[in-house]
């Protein structure tokens, strides 16, 4: 591994995670871009999806504050779903490899399937504030969610806030921007307790993984701020965007 740290090696990836960090602030799919670049790089697959969850820890962090700062982040709801996330990350990071890959992909890419038909058949969902409260099957629906994707984002963790922010949306009746913020928190929690099992194994490169934490932590406060500058519709436009996207990547991984 300590051959493959050269100059150019670094700066590759960490153009790629600052960038990567700026995009996926709002649209997610930070891990479906990095890991694989990571993979293609040599790093191995164990200590790339480790390395990689301890700067997906530092990208929520960097996204959390502006936020926070504008208090943009609904605290309703917040602390059950943060518990929730943390119990399922603890499962998820125990059971890294140990799901099909290919049964993986093709249950996301039909998520994100139903996702671009249910908003193309509501276009207000997520625009305007939603005064409506959703119903209790709604909520119910929103922290059993929570929970299977935090199992899922505590061992992989690509596109799992894409799918976590669409849910946010249809389920708890928040706007893009506000589901946006929530997830950012959330996501913080959900990398953090991943991380901590990773490193119980030994599975952290620390010299690339703090390098490339300080890489996704300007990316991510860079990325929240251009969000809070941005109309709900374009917020969701470049959502749809990245749904689109991971669903057919996701699709073509099967393939």
């Amino acid at each position: 591994m300590e051959n493959l740290l050269t100059p150019i090696f670094l700066l590759t990836l960490v153009l790629v995670f600052f960038l990567t960090g700026i995009i996926s602030v709002v649209t997610g799919c930070t891990s479906l871009i990095t890991v694989p670049v990571m993979l293609q790089m040599g790093i191995e697959a164990d200590m790339a999806i480790a390395t990689n969850m301890l700067a997906l820890t530092f990208l929520s962090l960097g996204g959390t504050i502006p936020f926070i700062r504008e208090k943009k982040i609904n605290p309703q709801r917040l602390p059950s779903l943060i518990i929730l996330t943390i119990l399922g990350s603890i499962l998820g990071a125990f059971l890294v490899f140990t799901i099909s890959k290919n049964t993986l992909s093709l249950l996301i890419s039909l998520f994100m399937v139903a996702i671009a038909i249910f908003v193309f058949l509501n276009p207000q969902t997520g625009v305007k504030p939603n005064p409506t409260p959703p119903s209790k099957l709604a909520k119910t629906l929103g922290y059993l969610v929570t929970f299977l994707l935090g199992i899922y984002g505590g061992f992989f963790s690509g596109g799992y806030v894409t799918l976590l922010t669409a849910s946010y949306v249809m389920l708890f009746n928040q706007t893009f921007i506000e589901a946006v913020a929530v997830t950012k928190v959330i996501n913080l929690f959900s990398s953090l307790v991943a991380t901590l099992i990773f490193i119980s194994y030994g599975l952290v490169n620390y010299k690339l993984g703090m390098l490339l934490s300080l890489a996704m932590f300007l990316g991510g406060i860079l990325g929240a701020k251009i969000a809070l500058n941005t109309s709900n519709i374009w917020i969701k436009r470049l959502f749809m965007l990245a749904v689109l996207g991971l669903g057919i990547k996701t699709f073509l991984s099967v393939l």
